[in-house]
């Protein structure tokens, strides 16, 4: 398994500013505007298929999800 290390301060900060950036509505209009290239649209199918498969239940699924949001928050350090 890689370890992670944790996002030094001057990661977790900027981590920070654009997390917290507010985005305008036009800029979210473009960019949910633009297509899905046939490469993303293939490669979302597959983890989706892989997520699916390794975790067959919702309830798995959103465990998983909890775990992983938690290891995240944790290697970044948002906290401080």
């Amino acid at each position: 398994m890689k370890t992670v290390r944790p996002a030094d301060a001057e990661t977790r900060e900027r981590l920070r500013e654009i997390a917290e950036r507010p985005l305008p509505l036009d800029e979210w209009r473009r960019l949910s505007a633009l297509p899905i290239s046939d490469d993303e649209r293939e490669r979302t199918l597959e983890l989706i298929g892989w997520f699916t498969r390794r975790d067959p239940s919702p309830r798995e699924r959103l465990a998983y999800a909890r775990r992983a949001y938690k290891r995240w928050v944790s290697a970044l350090d948002w906290k401080r």
